[in-house]
């Protein structure tokens, strides 16, 4: 089977490489977009790639300066290309691998981007000339630019949709279910009783909260609805009867009195781990 020549689209001296949007917060698709002179080519990725990529490229310009002594530029905060992304905005192809690299002759970061694949790729193809292969973007950028990729990036990023303080995941406009406060208080307690309770849901519970008392005990109170019954012409022998279904009924009752002693266990437990509890 032939396979289709590797295309490698390079980029040595950009004069824009920058990581924009598209869509609003909550429904944002994450582009690259670098140009030079009149070549235009975008390509996209997830969020948290860009959030990878602008991460180790501050650690390996640290990693040039201390192993090589080049002398690279310190992190910036403040970002001077704040312009969203030139249209057409049309990706060349999906983002799956990228690579990082530093060419010490012309003292520059090597950024590789390659298209994603159905089959992992051999890594000996990242930042190599070799015919197959993904399809590649590779840009060439200074260290300055690479801190300025960087910081805008991370700006990018933090556009999104703020954060819940709680549980730290995206809020949306309409709305937001909170794991750690919705429907949750620490003082409640949860019915025991059959009609409420759902052993699947305790199960799940079980699972996703450490310590969580998933046992319960159904009470059987069906006894109880011949106590109340007056039926006329019971005899000596059926009041007997009934007496004595009445001391069972007493003696069920200490053991839901016990029950009840084990449940206030159960919700102690259950308080701890609350406490302990505590990106679009």
């Amino acid at each position: 089977m032939r396979t289709m020549a590797r295309t490698i689209h390079e980029f040595r001296s950009p004069q824009r490489f920058v990581a924009g949007t598209v869509g609003v917060p909550g429904d944002r698709t994450f582009y690259l977009q670098v140009s030079q002179d009149a070549r235009l080519m975008s390509v996209e990725l997830e969020k948290q790639q860009v959030l990878i990529l602008a991460d180790r490229l501050g650690y390996l310009l640290d990693e040039v300066q201390r192993r090589f002594g080049t002398p690279v530029p310190p992190e910036v905060s403040e970002v001077s290309d704040t312009d969203p992304l030139e249209s057409p905005v049309d990706a060349e192809f999906r983002v799956g691998s990228m690579g990082l690299g530093w060419d010490a002759e012309g003292a520059s970061v090597v950024i590789e981007l390659l298209a994603v694949t159905e089959q992992p790729i051999d890594e000996s193809v990242i930042l190599d000339d070799t015919d197959e292969g993904p399809d590649t973007l590779r840009i060439f950028l200074t260290a300055d630019e690479a801190r300025e990729f960087s910081a805008r990036s991370m700006r990018v990023i933090a556009a999104g949709r703020p954060l819940c303080p709680l549980c730290s995941q995206p809020l949306d406009p309409e709305g937001h279910i909170c794991a750690r406060s919705n429907g949750y208080k620490r003082d409640a307690e949860f019915s025991r009783s059959v009609e409420f309770v759902d052993p699947e849901v305790l199960a799940g519970l079980s699972r996703l909260v450490p310590g969580f008392d998933a046992s319960f005990d159904v009470d059987d109170d069906s006894g109880d609805d011949d106590s109340g019954d007056d039926d006329s012409g019971d005899d000596a022998a059926g009041d007997e009867a009934a007496g004595d279904g009445a001391a069972g009924d007493g003696a069920a009752g200490d053991d839901r009195a016990e029950d009840r002693g084990d449940e206030d266990d159960g919700d102690a437990d259950d308080g701890d781990v609350g406490d302990g509890e505590g990106d679009d």
